[in-house]
């Protein structure tokens, strides 16, 4: 990550925001790990593990996967869904792995927060050769109006970038590919408020503001016509990602 003091502090904000992200956030659909991970790979390194959304779906497909996750409360979280992985402590920058020790090193809903040169050439040094970075993001769908609705209310006033670019990796990687997957989660209305305040925006805010956007959410979940009166309803999501092979 930058050394930006509004972007550190909304990184570090996950430490008050674990449990919601944990209970809230989405998992990363089976199609879109299988384009990431090449066939043949064994030893996965998760990368900024948070809670362990991805991880349990690596986990799923058979890697052996080490989950490197520099929040102690979203370390805690991630034990209480995987009580079998034990995750590090680490950075993007200094995961603290040995060199050339994993085939693959996956990143979700979190390059963004790297400082990309020192990162990649980390995440190069604990690759082997030929092995495979790969970038994760869900995307909320804005086609879909209520959704559209709820992303202008927790976005309020946010200036962070909100579409995941490619990432620069330098000379140490190949060209990234780029592929989308389109999917829907299914969630109970109710969570959209929990949902909402497991970003990092809304933690950073004063609480009154907080609790102001938060209660729009609700007021949205009770009102608009796609909501009012369910239990549970669709969320669209496009998981963007990008994968690069290491050079050497």
């Amino acid at each position: 990550m930058a050394d930006d003091p509004a972007r550190q502090d909304r990184a570090r904000s996950f430490d008050r925001g674990a449990q919601a992200y944990g209970r809230a956030r989405p998992s990363y659909p089976d199609d879109a790990v299988r384009w990431c991970v090449p066939e043949g790979a064994h030893r996965v390194l998760d990368l900024a593990a948070g809670t362990g959304k991805l991880t349990a779906v690596l986990v799923a497909h058979g890697f052996d996967v080490t989950a490197v996750e520099p929040s102690r409360a979203m370390r805690e979280q991630l034990t209480s869904l995987l009580p079998d992985v034990t995750p590090r402590p680490g950075t993007a920058e200094d995961t603290g792995l040995p060199t050339a020790s994993v085939d693959a090193v996956t990143v979700a809903q979190a390059w963004h927060w790297f400082d990309e040169a020192a990162a990649s050439a980390e995440i190069a040094r604990v690759l082997r050769p030929g092995g495979t970075l790969a970038l994760l993001w869900n995307v909320r769908d804005p086609s879909v109006d209520w959704v559209a609705r709820f992303g202008e209310i927790i976005h309020r006033g946010d200036a962070q970038e909100r579409e995941p670019v490619a990432p620069r990796l330098g000379d140490l990687f190949d060209e990234p590919e780029h592929a989308t997957f389109p999917w829907t989660d299914r969630i109970a209305v109710r969570t959209l408020r929990m949902l909402a305040a497991s970003r990092s925006h809304l933690l950073t805010l004063p609480a009154e503001r907080r609790e102001e956007l938060l209660d729009e959410v609700d007021e949205l979940g009770r009102t608009h016509a796609d909501l009012r009166g369910r239990d549970e309803v669709d969320l669209p999501y496009r998981t963007v990602c990008w994968r690069a092979r290491v050079r050497g």
